[in-house]
């Protein structure tokens, strides 16, 4: 396990740092059809650079009476004249709608502004990602404006994104 990032314990979830070991279970939830229409494929490799390897990349499995439920991240910008950070999630379709993507951003987002002094927390879903978007507002991030053709998607053409953003004081 990374030591240098903490262990996050909330109501239900516990965030802990990504291991190796951990691949196969999130492989599983990414390919999952609900998961995979935003995300796209993930095959192994691709987990490990992005979620494991990545120095600029901090990820946290996502777990609840002992079961790995997805995968949160973050990333910082430490300009110190630009400082935030910015925060992607994903959780196994069975556990959508239950309060614990909602509980994971809380517990992270209160780790980042409080422990790491960050004063602004992004988040970026697909424009179409209402789900997602109706989750990050009742945490507090409000919609700063769409991103044009911002990312390419699983069908190979390229689709809006919505920018989210959160401020210290904000976090509900």
């Amino acid at each position: 396990m990374d030591t240098d990032h903490p262990v996050l314990h909330g109501e239900r979830v516990t965030l802990r740092p990504l291991e190796r070991s951990d691949v196969p279970r999130v492989i599983e939830i990414l390919q999952e059809h609900a998961v995979a229409r935003w995300w796209g494929e993930h095959d192994e490799k691709r987990v490990r650079r992005d979620l494991l390897d990545d120095p600029e990349t901090v990820g946290f499995a996502v777990e609840t009476d002992d079961e790995l439920i997805g995968v949160v991240m973050y990333s910082e910008e430490n300009d110190p004249d630009y400082r935030h950070a910015g925060i992607d999630i994903t959780l196994t379709t069975t556990r959508h709608g239950q309060g614990y993507g909602t509980e994971t951003l809380r517990l992270l987002g209160r780790y980042l502004l409080d422990e790491r002094r960050h004063h602004r927390l992004t988040i970026d879903p697909a424009a179409a990602n209402e789900r997602a978007i109706r989750a990050y507002e009742a945490v507090g991030f409000r919609r700063v404006g769409v991103m044009r053709d911002y990312e390419r998607g699983p069908d190979g053409t390229f689709h809006d994104g919505l920018l989210m953003d959160l401020l210290a004081g904000e976090l509900r």
